[in-house]
């Protein structure tokens, strides 16, 4: 096994969360001009009409209000292959977190929702939604999020007919981060939320977002009674700095911690390929963030310790002996995304603790690549000047020129390697 590459990132400075600005919320398919402010999270949701011009709109079927409002309405895309959302006046090289929701609802009335359709983020693809593996009810929300860099002032969001079913879609948020937070998306690489979990969480049912995250990620309860027992404090878990992740301190104030040092935490997942062969490099990459604060006060006099091995796949992980500090988050990630047909990660206390390991909350993210290249931006920007003049409505989504099987109808492209594509021509639209 290759040398794992795993980094601690310690806070030991005392202070206050750091909240971005309002984030940017849109309920698909809520009427033009329409707006509220969502109860729960107090965000403000607008209306999607503006970003798209395709799609029509609809609301589900009366027995699934009882769910978020947010899920009542929704756009659905029955034309075309490719429909795109256009979010503008972005950061270029901001890191954002991205996530569309979708309900179906049986919007339709058909009682049957679509197999699947792809997600694409630009040019570059984002994720198969595949609506049975969230199960058969109608009103189940399928949730997909990635943390992407943003290369330009403007980010397309395209649903793909793949010949399963009709594309929908119930919401679409977009969430500034800070430029340093998760080092391990970068400009040729996004993140895919994999798993989010909150262990041992005061609500065992509850999910935790804004306001309680500032950066509105959402944080999915994780908590089996029958393995594992719950330690909390209702005191405040600090980590500031050169922070990296910013985990809300009320997900830090809860864990879970094994019975006895001889038991060990244990959690994995299989690879999406079902190839088996580890570090092959088509394989989707992942990586792990687990994070770490120590809720009891211990007494060092008396010989108290909570130390513990983090292993992989039976490997060490990290190589040295772990205790979290009292009262501060830790977080222990991989620096690079790692290659295997499975994932089992083990926590387990060392032979000096009189305590059983302890784990607060982890992520899981695998890699998407987004090196695709898109037209050039001025001839990209001179169709699109076009496109809204003359009001063209047919096939003229998302990239004019790439990928080539999705091009403009009528434009006529020119590739080269390793540049973007040019378009050549323009059919007349008037």
């Amino acid at each position: 096994m290759a040398p794992r590459r795993w980094l601690l990132l310690l806070f030991l400075a005392a202070g206050v969360l750091q909240s971005l600005a309002q984030p940017d919320s849109r309920d698909c398919g809520l009427a033009e001009e329409a707006s509220y402010v969502d109860d729960t999270t107090t965000l403000a949701y607008i209306s999607d009409a503006g970003f798209t011009d395709a799609g029509m709109n609809y609301n589900i079927s009366a027995e699934y209000l009882g769910f978020s409002r947010r899920g009542h309405n929704l756009r659905s895309f029955p034309d075309g292959v490719r429909n795109c959302y256009t979010l503008r006046s972005l950061v270029s090289g901001l890191k954002y977190l991205i996530r569309a929701g979708f309900l179906y609802g049986n919007y339709d009335g058909l009682n049957r929702p679509p197999a699947s359709f792809d997600l694409h983020i630009g040019v570059n693809f984002w994720k198969t939604v595949n609506m049975s593996t969230w199960g058969a009810d109608q009103g189940n929300t399928a949730t997909v999020e990635a943390i992407i860099v943003v290369p330009n002032d403007l980010l397309q969001v395209c649903l793909v007919n793949t010949g399963s079913g009709t594309p929908f879609i119930s919401s679409l948020d977009l969430r500034p981060l800070k430029r340093t937070f998760y080092p391990q998306a970068t400009a040729e690489q996004g993140l895919v939320m994999l798993a989010r979990l909150n262990a041992a969480p005061v609500n065992k049912t509850g999910t935790i977002r804004y306001p309680d995250d500032p950066h509105d990620r959402l944080w999915y309860p994780w908590f089996d009674a029958t393995i594992w027992a719950e330690i909390s404090t209702t005191e405040r878990v600090y980590g500031v700095g050169d922070d990296l992740f910013e985990v809300p301190w009320k997900v830090m104030q809860t864990a879970i911690v094994t019975r006895n040092t001889s038991k060990n935490i244990w959690f994995g997942w299989e690879s999406l390929d079902a190839e088996p062969r580890d570090d092959d490099p088509s394989r989707p990459g992942y990586v792990a963030i687990l994070h770490f604060a120590e809720l009891q006060l211990l007494n060092a006099s008396n010989g108290e310790l909570r130390q513990f091995y983090i292993n992989l796949n039976d490997e060490l992980a990290y190589p040295t002996g772990f205790t979290p500090e009292h009262l501060v988050s830790n977080a222990i990630y991989d620096t690079k995304p790692s290659r295997h047909s499975g994932y089992n990660f083990s926590i387990n206390a060392t032979a000096n603790s009189t305590l059983p390991p302890i784990l607060n909350a982890v992520e899981v993210y695998y890699v998407i690549p987004s090196t695709n290249l898109g037209t050039d931006s001025q001839d990209a920007s001179a169709a699109m000047v076009i496109k809204a003049k003359y009001g063209v409505r047919k096939n003229w989504m998302g990239d004019p020129c790439f990928p080539r099987t999705m091009a403009w109808d009528g434009l006529n492209c020119s590739y080269a390697a390793a540049n973007p594509p040019r378009i050549t021509s323009i059919p007349p639209v008037v």
